[in-house]
């Protein structure tokens, strides 16, 4: 069985399209026939890395019965090789929110030959019960060797890091509450944007703190980043980070409605409703004073974050991807 991984036509690699190149390279790298296959010339395509998977031109390529084809949710049109060629068809769910946007008229996942993966548990739970088909889970990974905590962060006034890109106007509202209630100097903002990953890692070891206010999400990598960099996180779930995020305040005013998986570890950050900028706030004030405070809370919400990073390492990420192409 060949695999054949479409490639979507971005101008550099988002998370996404890592996960799929990633993907991609473990098939290769295990001795499978693995390919990704770009659309256009003018999108982003891997280069000079060792071992990579090969790219197929979208021109030429030629699917039969026997294939498999990949295709990430949103991307439905690109869909159609496969369906065509009788190929095994499956759409790789990385954001629950995408997974009908792209459907043409007249289309439903019901008329369609094309089984689904889901980046995380909670992304399986949304499929099952938006169309009733059952997705396997095939997680992401984070590079360990790049994410790793410091052996001391630093002294003195508290360190936040966030994302100025993701969902800027609650970002905005929940530093400004923070500001308010709590003066404009006691913590400071350390934006992430702009940065190779290496720069993101050490940004995040500088840091004592992670607001997450990302929304909608698969599996964010981005708390998991901080996790592993000893940052405590704080803030939205976008949903898909309930594969991971356990609540380790003492008494959190969120409470998801969704069945959580079981998981080794206990608490790893302040979590709160998606778009609820009050009470992320308060949560970061929280976060804020157990960091001052350096008690067996904190110890014990990082002591937990390693544990949870150790569970998304490139190694995890290997060991699922061959395991389920086994199973395929």
């Amino acid at each position: 069985m060949k695999t054949f991984i479409f490639l979507p036509p971005v101008a550099k690699p988002t998370g996404g399209v890592t996960i799929l190149r990633q993907m991609a390279d473990i098939l290769h790298q295990s001795g499978r026939e693995a390919f990704l296959v770009a659309r256009g010339q003018g999108g982003w395509k891997p280069e000079g890395l060792a071992d990579a998977a090969p790219v197929v031109e979208w021109a030429d390529l030629r699917l039969t019965g026997s294939d498999l084809w990949l295709v990430p949710e949103g991307w439905v049109n690109a869909l159609a090789p496969g369906l065509e060629a009788g190929a095994l068809c499956l759409n790789y769910v990385q954001n629950w929110a995408y997974l009908f946007s792209a459907l043409p008229p007249g289309v439903d996942w019901h008329s369609l030959s094309v089984e689904f993966l889901a980046v995380s548990d909670p992304v399986s739970r949304f499929i099952k019960e938006a169309t009733l088909k059952d997705a396997p889970v095939l997680r992401p990974g984070i590079d360990r060797s790049v994410f790793f905590a410091p052996d001391a962060k630093p002294e003195g006034v508290v360190n936040v890091a966030y994302m100025p890109r993701k969902n800027k106007a609650p970002a905005a509202q929940i530093r400004a509450i923070h500001s308010h209630r709590c003066g404009a100097d006691c913590i400071n903002w350390l934006p992430v944007e702009n940065m190779t990953a290496s720069q993101v890692a050490d940004t995040l070891r500088s840091a004592h703190i992670f607001l997450a206010t990302g929304f909608p999400e698969g599996c964010p990598l981005p708390p998991l980043e901080a996790m592993a960099c000893g940052c405590l996180p704080v803030g939205f779930t976008g949903l898909g980070g309930l594969d991971y995020m356990r609540q380790a305040q003492e008494e959190p005013r969120f409470t998801p409605w969704l069945p959580l998986r079981e998981c080794p570890w206990q608490g790893n950050g302040l979590w709160c409703a998606d778009g609820d900028v009050l009470d992320a706030a308060l949560c970061l004030e929280d976060a804020a004073a157990m960091v001052r405070e350096r008690g067996s809370r904190l110890d014990a919400a990082l002591a937990a974050g390693q544990a949870t990073a150790d569970a998304y390492s490139l190694d995890e990420q290997k060991q699922a991807v061959l395991a389920l192409w086994d199973a395929l």
